[in-house]
C-alpha cells in the first residue's frame, strides 16, 4: 500500500489567532486514483442487498459486525481481514459477517483519533495520507470478499469512502446531531444509529425518522466544493444498543421496552446489540456473554434482532500508543482476540443449525 496523493501547500491566514489550513484532495480525486473496478462495486451492490434483506425480515440470517475497535496498522488489520473471511466462508449459512474497518474515532476530550487523521500514530496529522491509506486498505479487505463498514464520524470524510461501505454506524455522540441525520439520508447503505450516552432511544428514534426523509443541506461535493446536497432518505436504518450510563441494555427486559418506544414511535424495529461499550461495562472479555444472552433470546424467537456487533482483534485487550507496541492489539478500546471470537461465532453458528433442524424435524 502506498501513500501518493499529498496534500497541497500549506496557506497560513492573515491573523496569528486564526487556523492554518492545508488542502486536501478532492473525494473524486481520491476515488480516481484508488478506484473501484465495475466487479467491486457489483459486489459493495450485492452486499448491501443482503443487509437490507436482514432488516426487512427476508433473510433469517444475523448480521455481523465484527472486527477491531479501530485500526491502526494496516498489516494487522489485513491478517485479521483474512481470517474473518475464511471464518466467514463456513458460517454463510447462518451469519452475515461484516468487517469493521474504523478509521475514524470520537474522541471525549483529546487522544489519537483514528487512521483517517493521523496514520503515522505520531500526532503529525498527515491526513492526505490517512484518507489515502484508509481508502486503500478498505479495498483490499473487499478484494478479499468482505462486506466493510465504518462509523462516519466527520461528514466532510464520507466521500472518501461511501462507494466502498456496506453498513455504517452513526455513533452515540452524533446520533443527535442534524448534520449526520442528514448525512445518513443521503447514504446508498444500512445505517446503524447508536442509543445516546444516557442508555434512552428517544434520539435515535428520532434520527431514524429524520434520516428517512428527503433533505436539503449545505455540504461539499465530489470535487470539494460548497455545495446544496439534495437527498432522497434513507429506509434502511435501524438502532444500535450499546448501553448507557446507567448500564447495560440487552437484557430482555431491556430489549421488550424498546421493542415498545419505537412502536410508539413508529419506527421499523429492528435492534443490533453492540456487545462491547456499557454493555460489556468496557470488559471486552465479557462480550461473549453478552452475545450469547443476545442469541438466545433470537433462538427463543425474537426476530427484531437483527444482529450484534463485537469489538475484536489479533489478540486480547488494548495497550496505549508508544514506540514498542504488540502486534495485532487494540490502540482504543479493548478487544477479544481472535481466538475468543473464531470459538465464539462457530458455536453460535452451530446452536442456530440446531434449531433449524430441528424445527424441521
Amino acid at each position: 500500500m502506498n501513500s501518493s496523493i499529498a496534500a497541497l501547500p500549506v496557506t497560513t491566514l492573515a491573523s496569528a489567532n486564526e487556523a492554518l489550513t492545508q488542502r486536501l484532495p478532492s473525494a473524486l480525486e481520491l476515488k480516481h486514483q484508488l478506484p473501484l473496478s465495475p466487479f467491486l462495486t457489483e459486489q459493495v451492490n450485492a452486499h448491501r442487498q443482503a443487509i437490507r434483506a436482514i432488516l426487512n425480515g427476508e433473510d433469517s440470517r444475523l448480521l455481523i459486525i465484527v472486527g477491531p475497535c479501530s485500526i491502526h496498522d494496516p498489516e494487522s488489520a489485513m491478517e485479521y481481514a483474512r481470517n474473518l473471511k475464511k471464518l466467514a466462508n463456513d458460517v454463510s449459512d447462518q451469519m452475515l459477517l461484516v468487517i469493521r474497518a474504523y478509521v475514524e474515532k470520537p474522541r471525549t476530550t483529546i487522544g489519537w483519533k483514528g487512521l483517517a487523521y493521523d496514520p503515522h500514530l505520531d500526532g503529525s496529522d498527515d491526513m492526505a495520507a490517512g484518507l489515502t491509506l484508509s481508502r486503500e486498505l478498505m479495498r483490499e479487505m473487499l478484494r478479499l470478499g468482505l462486506p466493510v463498514a465504518t462509523e462516519l464520524l466527520q461528514p466532510m470524510a464520507a466521500g472518501y469512502f461511501d462507494d466502498v461501505l456496506s453498513w455504517v454506524a452513526i455513533g452515540a455522540r452524533t446520533t443527535e446531531s442534524q448534520i449526520h441525520r442528514e448525512m445518513a439520508s443521503g447514504l446508498g447503505m444500512p445505517v446503524g444509529f447508536k442509543n445516546g450516552t444516557d442508555g434512552g432511544v428517544a434520539i435515535a428514534c428520532d434520527a431514524m425518522r429524520s434520516a428517512a426523509h428527503p433533505h436539503r443541506h449545505f455540504g461539499v461535493d465530489s470535487q470539494g466544493h460548497p455545495a446544496i446536497i439534495q437527498t432522497p432518505g434513507n429506509a434502511d436504518t435501524h438502532l444500535v444498543l450499546r448501553g448507557g450510563h446507567r448500564g447495560p441494555n440487552y437484557d430482555r427486559q431491556s430489549v421488550a421496552q424498546v421493542k415498545t418506544d419505537l412502536a410508539k414511535s413508529k419506527v421499523t424495529t429492528r435492534i443490533m446489540i453492540d456487545c462491547s461499550h456499557a454493555n460489556s461495562g468496557k470488559d471486552p472479555m465479557r462480550q461473549p456473554a453478552v452475545f450469547n444472552d443476545v442469541l438466545e433470546q433470537r433462538l427463543q424467537g425474537d426476530t427484531s434482532l437483527i444482529g450484534m456487533m463485537l469489538e475484536s482483534h489479533l489478540f486480547d485487550g488494548c495497550q496505549p500508543l508508544s514506540p514498542s507496541m504488540r502486534y495485532g492489539v487494540s490502540v482504543t478500546d479493548g478487544c477479544l482476540g481472535w481466538d475468543g471470537t473464531e470459538q465464539l461465532l462457530r458455536e453460535a453458528a452451530a446452536r442456530l443449525r440446531a434449531q433449524k433442524t430441528l424445527g424441521h424435524a
